[in-house]
């Protein structure tokens, strides 16, 4: 089964918990080639720090359910 994927790169996102964090855009994405690995995206945000996630949304852990929208 193919995860469901939130994210892609190039995306601008907000957090909702940390707007300490400022924006962010998604500069990379890796998925994983084995059945029921992991899809992360890593963020990098207006305060200079990359932050990585999950991006699966069937994945309990997914940014989405972490706070991370789309802007």
């Amino acid at each position: 089964m193919k995860p469901r994927i939130y994210l892609k790169v190039g995306d601008r996102v907000k957090h909702l918990r940390y707007n300490v964090w400022g924006c962010g855009e998604v500069v990379e994405e890796k998925h994983s080639s084995l059945e029921g690995g992991f899809c992360l995206v890593r963020v990098l945000f207006d305060d200079g720090i990359e932050r990585s996630f999950i991006n699966d949304l069937d994945n309990g852990a997914c940014c989405y359910y972490a706070g991370v929208r789309l802007i």
